[in-house]
């Protein structure tokens, strides 16, 4: 069984629906360890050994954050910029997270169809995620598809009561067979019609 370690980021988690639902159905499961960079660090004074400690203790990594302009809120961008250091992460002898495997949790205000090249933010999101993905390569994890709940201020309790269930599901794939699912064809770990039916 694999361990799933959650990088959690949101300058405003109280007020967030959507986070807070998603949170509240994975925090507590078997195996993943919920880690709150902001209730943890509101100083930005992030203690690297500790956090490497972390790391090398799991398996899965999870970037959870909502899209902040097109990238991570700014502590998360600190922590990688922080953690993952040249001759640890990366680099000649920096394999400390080799063979990890890490993918994006992401919230958006926007929906789908603002996220492309006929949209108006003119990119999707896997373009505007590519930055988390070469970052995992260059630290020689595997990058997995996003998992992105969209349009949060326009959900209903019940959407994301399914969204949050999704996610729940992702967690005992990632535990278990994720790597052996064919993802060609989807935008989004949450489109594969095997996490929709899981259980």
């Amino acid at each position: 069984m694999k361990n799933i370690l959650v990088l959690f980021s949101h300058p405003k988690f109280e007020k967030s629906r959507a986070n807070t639902a998603l949170v509240n159905q994975i925090k507590d499961l078997d195996g993943v360890t919920f880690h709150d960079l902001y209730e943890c660090y509101p100083d930005f004074n992030i203690d690297v050994i500790a956090e490497k400690k972390l790391l090398s203790k799991h398996d899965i990594i999870i970037w959870h954050h909502p899209l902040y302009w097109y990238s991570c809120p700014p502590l998360m961008k600190q922590w990688i910029d922080m953690v993952l250091e040249f001759g640890w992460a990366y680099g000649p002898n920096g394999n400390a997270l080799k063979n990890k495997t890490c993918l994006n949790v992401i919230t958006t205000g926007g929906s789908r169809e603002v996220y492309c090249s006929e949209g108006s933010n003119s990119f999707t999101i896997r373009q505007f995620l590519r930055p988390f993905e070469q970052t995992a390569k260059l630290c020689g994890m595997e990058y997995l598809l996003p998992f992105a709940v969209m349009e949060t201020h326009k959900l209903s309790d019940i959407d994301l009561s399914n969204y949050a269930k999704q996610y729940q599901r992702l967690i005992f794939l990632l535990k278990q067979e994720l790597n052996t699912i064919d993802c060609n064809g989807f935008s989004f770990l949450n489109d594969i019609p095997k996490l929709k039916t899981l259980y």
